[in-house]
């Protein structure tokens, strides 16, 4: 950070009221947002600061969401400090250790069984002070399905859509927002996954649940089994898938007479959405945000859709064009 840049002398400024010493703000991470993270070291404890430009990412509702998982026994970071018009918080200190970074085939089963028994307590939360959290309806659902098209079809890959394409994707996009409406809704994270989860002595902590929506039961867990970042054995994904499940039914989330396989197409449909929406994502934040390392997630994306989405007959002209196409397009596009 230098004098060049305004937010960061500003952020310095606005801490230097919380700390008898002056203190240097240490950049650990931005994110997929315009946020910015750093580490600021006080005499016997260290803390996060947060740059969260308010023209862009307001800071009201995760402030307002930290207090309502907190209140539901999650562990979240603590609110120190903040100021809604400057954009800025002063955070408690959960540490470096994403839940992503210790994972292997030994582990993922343990660490996936916590995190999935999580599930439940932010399900539960369904409103905050400032009133219920906002529907994930069907506009919202194919607001997200056309980042697909416009950012990744169009903007990255500059694929030109004939009527009979156009057909097939309307009719896919119908049949998955269908599916989502179809479930019971929860308090829903929204981007609940390895990165999202940090990893402490006294168990998993939750972050980045800001945009958290009323939506699906089964989207947070999909979520996590079906990561945008890492993929897992289809077998270990089923069992956990199955795990998930049983939880839901035993806390009331599903009711009784939800069989399995209702619940696994749910499951199915609702991560070829998530996966449709977060290639779109990816290609946005390099084109739109200049964040190009995010292109490199995109093939693991892909080829979920045409895995996951190759198992039931009304999605599989979906796969085989994203196979035939979308895939070939991608890897010419360099």
């Amino acid at each position: 950070m230098t004098l060049s840049d305004p937010r960061f002398i500003s952020l310095t400024h606005w801490l230097s009221q919380y700390f008898d010493t002056h203190v240097t703000p240490v950049l650990i991470s931005g994110d997929a947002s315009f946020r910015r993270y750093f580490r600021v070291h006080g005499k016997q404890s260290s803390f996060i600061a947060v740059d969260s430009p308010p023209a862009q990412v307001p800071i009201a509702a995760f402030m307002q969401l930290a207090r309502a998982y907190a209140d539901a026994g999650l562990r979240v970071p603590q609110t120190i400090a903040a100021s809604e018009e400057l954009g800025f918080m002063l955070l408690s200190d959960l540490g470096d250790v994403q839940l992503l970074a210790v994972l292997n085939l030994d582990n993922v089963g343990d660490y996936y069984r916590q995190a999935l028994t999580l599930l439940p307590r932010i399900a539960g939360v369904t409103a905050t002070a400032a009133g219920p959290l906002p529907e994930y309806d069907v506009a919202f659902v194919e607001r997200e399905l056309q980042i697909f098209t416009h950012w990744l079809l169009g903007t990255h890959l500059g694929l030109q859509l004939d009527c009979d394409t156009e057909r097939l994707l309307n009719a896919a996009f119908k049949c998955l927002v269908a599916s989502a409406l179809e479930q019971p809704t929860v308090g829903m994270h929204r981007d609940f996954h390895s990165r999202n989860l940090m990893l402490q002595q006294e168990g998993l902590s939750v972050i980045d649940f800001q945009d958290a929506v009323l939506g699906p039961v089964t989207y947070d867990a999909v979520s996590l089994l079906r990561d945008c970042y890492v993929r897992w054995p289809d077998a270990l994904v089923d069992e956990l898938m199955e795990y998930h499940y049983r939880l839901c039914i035993a806390e009331g989330l599903l009711d009784h007479n939800t069989d399995m396989d209702r619940y696994r197409r749910w499951f199915d449909l609702m991560g070829v959405q998530r996966h449709l929406k977060a290639a779109g994502i990816f290609a946005r934040l390099n084109h739109r945000d200049n964040k190009p390392a995010y292109m490199a997630d995109i093939p693991l994306t892909l080829s979920y859709i045409v895995d996951i989405a190759g198992r039931y007959p009304e999605l599989q002209p979906l796969a085989h064009w994203v196979a035939a196409r979308v895939i070939p397009a991608l890897e010419a596009r360099g």
